[in-house]
């Protein structure tokens, strides 16, 4: 049984994940009465289910229609981006904390203890979005850099190049994708002691294109090897990082599953299929999610995201079909 005021993240691991995840669907289905009628509808339930395979998981699109949260009490509550006229996800959060240690651990997993790095965004679009899940864990990764040179830029690319150049500490630069091509083209640089993280995106300002073309582009103007890549959504707590050019590493915390695409009920690995999304970071939401993605699913847990579905309309985060 989940006890709410001690849950930590960090006693989770490939070993004992099933076990957290069927504890996480059992509190929710008591106190999210609108998961519990969800799961009521499919006949689930924790009497019923055995495997954490079996747990319904809720379509993606109720973030948007629905209030989707336990009956705590809410602290705050992220916006998707959209653009206009769109009906923007709403995340309900009880616990911002919990959503801070999900996402400091996962990415010192990936690139190292934040106070020796410098952080630096160039998010346009987002910055009048105070309710965006994206600027908040940037925002707090400047924080925790304590570094001068950490800071949001804008579009002022110009010294974003400045700045990198004179960088003593290593940089993580996180773009959406069509300020990065916007950066590239203004100041093609040899980027050095430079990671960049891509965050998906035109936003409308440009044409899409595939991840692979994209990230081709901006290795060669910035003439870095590869280009790294962030998967989240309003709609999780957690993070999933690409650092090889092409698959996604889940925290151990999160979990994708691969639905086939004739039948949302069975699951399917190395091949095409939509995902689907345990984030037990989502304690005071829904942790089980049925998303408009299409990926391909690794037996290391590792995946790729390889598109949408063709009637799902385009989100505002890493949307860039590959």
């Amino acid at each position: 049984m989940i006890d709410i005021h001690s849950y930590d993240l960090s006693h989770i691991n490939k070993e004992n994940f099933e076990q957290h995840a069927l504890d996480v669907f059992e509190y929710q289905y008591l106190h999210n009465s609108l998961y519990r009628d969800f799961c009521g509808y499919l006949k689930r339930s924790p009497s019923s289910v055995k495997e954490f395979k079996e747990i319904p998981f809720l379509p993606i699109s109720f973030f948007k229609t629905h209030k989707v949260c336990d009956d705590s009490a809410i602290s705050f509550c992220f916006e998707s981006s959209g653009t206009t006229g769109q009906v923007r996800s709403k995340h309900f959060v009880r616990n911002l904390k919990l959503y801070e240690q999900s996402f400091l651990t996962q990415f010192e997993k990936q690139y190292g203890p934040i106070e020796n790095l410098c952080i630096i965004s160039v998010l346009p679009s987002y910055h009048e979005q105070k309710s965006s899940s994206l600027l908040y864990m940037i925002n707090t990764l400047i924080a925790h850099s304590k570094y001068h040179f950490s800071g949001f830029y804008k579009d002022d690319y110009a010294q974003v190049i400045d700045i990198i150049e004179k960088s003593e500490r290593p940089v993580i630069l996180f773009g959406v994708a069509y300020a990065l091509i916007d950066m590239s083209e203004a100041f093609p640089t040899a980027l050095k002691n430079t990671t960049i993280i891509e965050t998906g995106g035109m936003k409308g300002r440009r044409k899409e294109i595939i991840r692979e073309e994209l990230h081709q582009l901006l290795s060669k103007r910035f003439s870095l090897d590869f280009i790294d890549s962030e998967y989240g959504m309003t709609e999780l707590l957690s993070q999933a990082y690409m650092k090889d050019g092409k698959t996604f590493q889940p925290p151990n915390w999160m979990r994708v599953l691969t639905r086939s695409i004739d039948d949302p009920f069975e699951f399917v690995s190395e091949k095409t299929g939509g995902i689907n999304i345990i984030d037990l970071a989502n304690l005071h939401s829904c942790a089980f999610i049925a998303t408009q993605d299409l990926g391909k699913l690794h037996a290391d847990l590792s995946f790729e995201v390889l598109g949408r579905f063709d009637a799902s309309d385009v989100r505002g985060c890493n949307q860039l079909v590959s």
